[in-house]
Order: C-alpha cells, then sequence, then structure tokens
C-alpha cells in the first residue's frame, strides 16, 4: 500500500485529504508545519507528498526546494495543493520541482486522480 506525506496546517483541509486517501486505498502521515514535513520524509520514506504552500513556519515553495536538495527527496512526487490561483503560480511551482498542482478548494475526485497519475498507478 502506498504511503503519502500530507504537509497541511489546516485541521480541516488534513482530514479531508486524509479521507480521500484512506478511502481510495492510500496509508497517509501527517506534518502540520513544512519543517515537520521534511523530517518525516526522511524519517518515513512517503510514496507521495501532498504539500500546501501556506504554511506556518516556512513556505510550501521553500519545503519543496530544500526536498529536491536532499537525496531521499529528489524523486518523491510532489502535488502542490495551495489556494494560490493566479495567473502563472501553477508554472511557477511546476518549475520549482513539483509534479502536479491543485487548487483549493479542492475536488475529491481530481485529488485520487493526480495521486494515480504521479505515483503511476
Amino acid at each position: 500500500m502506498k504511503r503519502g506525506l500530507v504537509i497541511e496546517d489546516n485541521e480541516d483541509n488534513m482530514m479531508l485529504i486524509t479521507r480521500l486517501l484512506k478511502k481510495a486505498g492510500y496509508e497517509h502521515i501527517w506534518a502540520p508545519t513544512g519543517c515537520r514535513g521534511l523530517e518525516m520524509v526522511t524519517e518515513q520514506s512517503p510514496d507521495f507528498i501532498l504539500l500546501d504552500i501556506q504554511l506556518p513556519d516556512i513556505d510550501g515553495t521553500e519545503v519543496l526546494r530544500r526536498l529536491r536538495l536532499t537525496e531521499s527527496g529528489k524523486t518523491i512526487p510532489v502535488i502542490v495543493v495551495t489556494s494560490y490561483a493566479m495567473a502563472g503560480d501553477r508554472e511557477k511551482f511546476m518549475a520549482s520541482g513539483a509534479n502536479a498542482y491543485l487548487e483549493k478548494p479542492i475536488d475529491p475526485l481530481r485529488v485520487i486522480d493526480q495521486i494515480r497519475t504521479v505515483v503511476g498507478e
């Protein structure tokens, strides 16, 4: 069973996403901050990451940058989940190393489709 790391500070969003993951047959772990998420990548070796951009400590763009500099984080698929929906944001996140981009509020069916696409299922 594939395991996803959800890096999300909003508990309601986290609960929604983790319910979707569970229903789709994925294990999940949760980090409420970017720094904790980076630690959990090393500790837990997730198969994919759902990454919020607005986090209380370091923003998701910085998490993504730091992740891609590590040996363990170079190849982990990352789906950015954000309320940023300005022109060019998708391209900016993809250029920063994201594998996919989802806008909030999330579409439950699209989340699972994106996960399946990026993890090759």
